[in-house]
């Protein structure tokens, strides 16, 4: 049920009007701009709904903008009784229409800060308006924290209105591009107390992440089975046994890199694919378009001399188009939309929600009459060269059969050249630029401080391979943050990064842990925390329950932590303990010696890692559980033994800290089996609330013959 009322809060028996829909003072828009004093371009907010919600929970819903520009933002207040004088502040990693419409943002971030007695703030970022690239002449600090602060502090007047005059303490929070921009907002404004960015990259991340996985998959994907036998629970841990010389280097090269090895197994499950890279690749083409002849012909680069494997996997070939397949023509085609970035639910559903989202049917594939045969074509160029579309280029997302399949995404154009292709035309296929693309990250070396680079550096410090005359990924931190950190700060903050993050690989937190400690010296524990969260990857939800766990868990517990550090002086727990070798991140076994927030398994199987046993043999299973010191109670263990990810059985317990559990099971049929235990942990050892409920897992191998 939704109660509308346009400019009055009635809580408490009190009435106390908002300023809408008129222009609000200058002074309640006060935020410090880049250089200092009142942002002269949301001085005047507005609000034009303010409406009572009962879902997720019971809470006044406003949203508003700022005269004169695209920007909006939405708060959701809880009522007075809740209420406990903080907002949490979402911020997205790109615009949207409205943040509200980001998948989970009202039924999950919004009913967790009203849970936590805090209001959720939520901007768009000022709009795709406000979106700079690399070589926009777009401000980039209005979409990186310039919106948000100004709302953040909006939002305080209207809090102060709601409740009674104070100043709410403010957390901001945001992951991937909104770790950037997160971090960027809370270094250069006064509008936020305390902070956490989560699965954060470093000012040197894209495009070279992309680009060494690009080039490792491709030449390790028929080896991909090797690698991740050898790394599973029971396996020998050489994951470079079987390897030939290319294909071990490019697997060095990418592991240096700070690519987890784990990690292959969702290149095995088709999960890992090109990830951001199918949306960035246009702006390193356009940003550097050199380098792709150059990589050809200048000697230094690989394609000047090109090994076997690049020349094997080169395709220019063409062909004749079909037709073109549109996104409403895509299921009668047999076309995944997930192959195109889409959601992981029916084909046709996939296909709809995609066309919501371009605002129309778009093309999404081409059929070939001759489709080329081998090759790395993941994003590969589709050149037409006949036909109303003559001279245009498009980028392809894989070849699936005789359909070539488009990129087509709604962070980027729709293919609208495609639709001028008629049956007939002449096009080339061209892989050239993408396979050029894949040693890119070797002719980007930067600071010392970049350790994965050392590799790419002679024993007297001397570069092995020619240099871009600049480095391109800190324009892109600066397009997203609009500035790059410098890791000074005055409040807290609490980084969490994922251990099996193959978007963000996991040393750019200690990177930027390493700039704190330098810039702030002993200061550095009190305002920062890093932690390390094991078996989770870059996205939400983890993309398999039996391999991966949510991180969404910490970030809610980080948040609470973090206003209680600020707000009455209690110590965040303590940074997770790792060590930084080459490119990775490693943890201690325990839990007393990793520390952080997360629970930690030793599970066995027959008392070891990996059982051999027969059919209907009983197969017995063990396990220690325990949580860093005074970071909760393990509250739950689920048992999954086929690998299903439905966890049928649980274990009985009484919530404690430290938990050992046991079980049996008989296996009917014979095969490879990786049963895995599931286990979570509480700070309060609460089993029935949805928040902060802390997971991870552990696995082991069992072969039954």
């Amino acid at each position: 049920m939704l109660t509308r009322r346009k400019s009055l809060f009635m809580l408490g028996g009190s009435a106390l009007a908002f300023a809408a829909p008129q222009a609000a003072s200058a002074q309640a828009a006060r935020v410090l701009s880049p250089q200092g004093g009142v942002d002269p371009l949301f001085s005047e907010p507005y609000i034009d709904i303010d409406e009572w919600r009962d879902a997720p929970a019971r809470h006044r819903y406003v949203h508003g903008g700022f005269r004169g520009t695209d920007a909006r933002f939405v708060f959701h207040f809880p009522e007075s009784s809740k209420y406990q004088g903080r907002f949490f502040h979402y911020v997205s990693p790109v615009p949207v229409p409205e943040t509200e419409v980001l998948q989970g943002f009202v039924g999950g971030i919004v009913a967790f800060c009203l849970e936590s007695g805090a209001y959720a703030v939520g901007t768009n970022q000022g709009g795709k308006s406000a979106t700079a690239t690399p070589g926009s002449k777009v401000d980039p600090t209005i979409a990186a924290y310039r919106v948000n602060a100004a709302a953040a502090n909006y939002s305080r007047t209207l809090a102060a209105r709601m409740y009674h005059p104070h100043r709410p303490y403010g957390y901001v929070f945001g992951g991937s591009g909104g770790a950037f921009r997160t971090i960027g907002g809370f270094e250069n404004t006064d509008a936020w107390d305390g902070a956490v960015p989560f699965v954060m990259g470093s000012p040197m991340h894209i495009p070279n992440v992309f680009t060494v996985r690009a080039h490792a998959t491709r030449l390790l994907r028929h080896k991909v089975d090797t690698i991740v036998d050898a790394l599973e629970p029971g396996g020998d841990g050489d994951m470079y046994a079987g390897l030939d010389a290319a294909e071990r280097d490019a697997l060095r090269e990418a592991t240096r890199m700070g690519l987890p090895p784990r990690a292959w197994w969702f290149e095995k499950q088709g999960v890992m694919g090109m990830g951001a890279f199918t949306f960035l690749f246009g702006s390193v083409k356009r940003s550097d378009p050199a380098y792709f002849k150059d990589f050809w012909t200048v000697p230094g680069y690989l394609g000047a001399d090109p090994p076997p494997s690049l020349l094997a996997d080169r395709v220019q070939h063409a062909t004749k188009v079909l037709r073109v397949v549109m996104s409403d023509q895509a299921v009668a085609a047999g076309l995944s939309a997930s192959d195109q970035g889409g959601p992981q639910v029916d084909a046709d559903t996939a296909w709809r929600n995609l066309e919501r989202q371009m605002g129309g049917v778009v093309p999404v594939a081409l059929e070939l009459q001759d489709p080329p045969a081998g090759g790395d074509l993941r994003l590969a160029s589709v050149f037409i060269r006949s036909g109303d579309a003559v001279g245009k280029a498009l980028q392809m997302n894989g070849l699936s059969g005789r359909f070539a399949r488009l990129g087509v995404s709604p962070l980027s154009a729709p293919p609208t050249a495609a639709s001028a292709i008629q049956p007939g035309d002449e096009v080339l296929i061209d892989n050239s630029d993408f396979l050029a693309a894949q040693t890119y990250h070797r002719h980007q070396v930067p600071t010392p401080d970049y350790h994965a680079w050392d590799q790419f550096r002679r024993p007297d410090g001397g570069l092995l391979y020619p240099q871009r005359p600049q480095l391109m990924a800190p324009s892109f931190n600066l397009s997203a943050a609009g500035v790059l950190p410098k890791a000074q700060f005055t409040g807290k903050m609490i980084v969490v990064e994922c251990l099996l993050d193959y978007d963000a690989f996991p040393w750019a937190a200690d990177w930027y842990r390493q700039k704190v400690r330098e810039n702030l010296g002993a200061k550095s524990e009190d305002q920062h925390r890093l932690w390390y969260v094991d078996n989770a990857v870059h996205g939400e939800p983890p993309p398999n329950s039996t391999h991966a766990v949510s991180y969404t868990p910490v970030l809610q517990q980080a948040l609470r932590d973090l206003s209680a550090w600020v707000e009455t002086g209690v110590p965040a727990p303590a940074t997770t303990r790792y060590r930084e070798v080459d490119g990775q991140i490693f943890v201690p076994e325990t839990a007393a010696a990793r520390r952080g927030v997360q629970p930690v398994v030793a599970l066995k199987v027959n008392g070891g890692a990996r059982a051999e046993v027969r059919r209907g043999e009983t197969v017995r299973f063990s396990a220690l559980i325990e949580t860093p010191p005074g970071t909760g109670k393990v509250v739950s263990a689920e048992w999954d033994f086929d690998g299903g990810g439905t966890y049928p059985q649980t274990a009985t317990m009484k919530p404690a800290a430290r938990v050992r559990v046991e079980t049996t099971h008989v296996f009917d049929q014979a095969g490879v089996y990786f049963p895995t235990l599931r286990v979570t942990s509480q700070r309060q050892g609460d089993n029935t609330t949805p928040f902060a409920r802390i997971p991870n897992l552990a696995r082991v191998r069992v072969v039954v013959s």
